[in-house]
């Protein structure tokens, strides 16, 4: 028996000493390229990121004709001015992290469902997120706030009384396309107030109010803010390219 463990532990020795040989830690590190750096002060866009709006103005953003954008400056934030129409932002843009806070005043009693405080964030101008007073206020689920709007609800239910500020940090990558064939669909991660409420979800096509969504070729596009006839506030709109 004590030969018999002799002759393992010697054949094991063996082993680990040719696995030495064969097998370095540094073959399988990476020291290159390098990642660059960005800075990402609390509360502030990171470095690299393209700011949409800064609280001052909008010159990012403009009406779909192309004219000025029509929404008002109050106090740091972006207000929807109900009736004028969508904005779009000047840049178009593919895949991205989109960071936004929006905020819903105190609800018309008189009002519920889809008719408080209802907007929208759309990707490629296309994909919307939407933007909903989900406090206390039934609706169907996949129309919700944070939900992939007539497509997928969120996990949860993560959101603030109307009058806090609510954040999306969202993740969105594009589709892609050989002619009029989608390749790849586009898939979307949101966190509502930090909290996970869209995992990786893979969307259907463009949002549509009535029917199936189905894929038509595109490329990069703007990011659009919905005018649903209702005050919305929007602040700290910034996005970094994937």
């Amino acid at each position: 028996m004590k030969r018999a463990l002799m002759i393992t532990s010697a054949a094991l020795l063996t082993a680990l000493a040719v696995a030495a040989i064969q097998y370095n830690p540094a073959d399988t590190e990476l020291w290159s390229p390098v990642p660059p750096a960005v800075s990402a002060p609390p509360g502030e866009a990171p470095s690299d990121a393209i700011v949409l709006f800064n609280g001052q103005d909008l010159s990012a953003w403009t009406a779909r004709d192309g004219t000025p954008a029509p929404w008002r400056v109050v106090d740091g934030a972006l207000v929807v001015e109900p009736g004028t129409g969508d904005l779009l932002s000047r840049d178009a843009f593919c895949s991205v992290q989109l960071h936004l806070e929006w905020m819903v005043p105190e609800p018309d009693v008189s009002l519920s469902g889809q008719q408080r405080s209802n907007s929208g964030v759309f990707l490629q101008d296309r994909y919307e997120i939407q933007v909903l007073d989900s406090y206390q206020n039934p609706t169907y689920v996949n129309g919700q706030a944070a939900a992939v709007y007539k497509q997928a609800p969120p996990l949860v239910n993560a959101m603030r009384p109307p009058t806090q500020w609510q954040t999306y940090d969202i993740i969105f990558t594009a589709p892609t396309f050989e002619g009029e064939q989608v390749v790849t669909p586009a898939y979307v991660t949101v966190l509502h107030n930090g909290v996970l409420v869209q995992n990786h979800t893979q969307l259907q096509g463009p949002t549509v109010f009535i029917g199936q969504p189905s894929y038509k070729a595109h490329g990069c596009a703007p990011i659009r803010l919905q005018d649903h006839r209702n005050t919305v506030y929007f602040r700290n709109i910034w996005v970094r390219t994937l």
